[in-house]
């Protein structure tokens, strides 16, 4: 397995399709793989190391949502509360014009009707919200506000959509924690478990790898402000500098900072039954299906949990994870499973955007964990 996964890495750097990587694997709680390759700044001739500091995008939805589940464990919260009663000013309405009950529930699984974006050649600048990447000076009241007031896809609990739900349920945890959302997750997550290099900022910037973006031949340093196309051909737009704006508020779904060995920790905790951070019927049921039968359009096997995609079936989902495995990714580069039928857990991170998450690369390193 060493060997083919360093093959793939050193393939996808060479083509200058992967600027820099990590790859952690365990197996039955033993590290079976950990490797560092290429720049964490390619301009600078400075190598990536197993420590070095990712943006995490996407890879910060988990450790919110288990944050959530944390203080349900603790009678903080209930899966069944509605959105609203902690966030007044976060009524957003059924395509009937009626005010729709979202739940926390809803929220974790993606299936309270929002979205991840309005038409910016449709919506004036003063209704338009920032989605967790962009830069913004917008806090939790003001950018939840004005996504108030763009009706539901659907009827919460009908339809499953990808969308800024986990930075309201950011922003429920601020509320009821009376504290920043960086100290929730640090209070409840990241604390317990040591993970002492992941959060809302960064403490060494000398560890920070530089993000970089797809492009041909080789991929490119990223701009302050960089966009880049979507499967649907809609642009995403990626601001490295958010991180160092206070004013932003912390996105739930997109904010975090970390590294490959924090989030392994946190994978295999919840693998491994959820201590210290959830009780194990809790982890358990944050590794199972959620959404019953609603389907996820382009995405056939797959349901979804808690935490992340479900593979349901194998076969129809084109992977060699074991039905009940949980997967996910973060955009800026990064892509992580938890197979608990085998036991193995893996972090595949980098800081190549959209490669690193939606590309070849975390396909072809998950095929050479399993030798398929």
């Amino acid at each position: 397995m060493k060997a083919r996964i360093d093959a793939v890495m050193e393939r996808a750097i060479r083509a200058g399709k992967i600027v820099g990587t990590v790859v952690i694997v365990t197996k039955d709680g033993e590290t079976v793989y950990c490797r560092a390759a290429g720049y964490a700044d390619r301009e600078m001739g400075k190598p990536v190391e197993t420590e070095t500091i990712f943006r995490l995008a996407s890879v910060t939805k988990p450790l919110v949502a288990a944050t959530t589940l944390a203080l349900v464990d603790k009678g903080r919260l209930a899966l069944g509360d509605l959105a609203r009663d902690y966030l007044p000013y976060f009524q957003p309405r059924r395509p009937d014009g009626e005010i729709a009950d979202i739940t926390i529930r809803h929220l974790l699984t993606h299936t309270a009707g929002l979205s991840y974006g309005a038409d910016r050649k449709t919506t004036p600048p003063e209704r338009m919200f920032d989605a967790g990447l962009a830069d913004t000076d917008l806090d939790f009241e003001e950018n939840f506000s004005r996504l108030s007031t763009f009706p539901l896809l659907a009827v919460p609990g009908t339809l499953w959509s990808y969308s800024i739900a986990i930075d309201v349920l950011g922003a429920i945890l601020s509320r009821i924690e009376a504290c920043s959302l960086n100290e929730a997750v640090r209070h409840h997550v990241t604390g317990p478990l040591g993970m002492s290099d992941t959060g809302f900022s960064v403490g060494d910037r000398e560890r920070l790898a530089t993000p970089y973006a797809d492009a041909h031949p080789a991929a490119v340093r990223m701009e302050d402000r960089h966009l880049i196309p979507d499967s649907d051909g809609n642009l995403m737009t990626f601001a490295p500098t958010r991180l160092f704006n206070p004013k932003a508020f912390q996105s739930g779904g997109a904010g975090m900072v970390g590294t490959a060995p924090d989030l392994i920790t946190f994978l295999e905790a919840v693998r491994r039954g959820g201590a210290p951070i959830l009780e194990a019927d809790t982890a358990k049921a944050a590794l199972l299906n959620q959404i019953g039968n609603i389907p996820r359009p382009g995405e056939p096997g797959q349901g979804f949990s808690f935490l992340g995609a479900v593979i349901q079936d194998s076969v129809l989902a084109e992977t060699p994870m074991s039905k009940g495995s949980v997967t996910w990714g973060g955009v800026y580069g990064h892509s992580w499973f938890i197979d608990p039928m085998k036991g193995i857990s893996a972090a595949i991170m980098s800081n190549t955007a959209v490669e690193g998450c939606l590309g070849a690369y975390p396909q072809d390193i998950v095929r050479e964990i399993y030798g398929a």
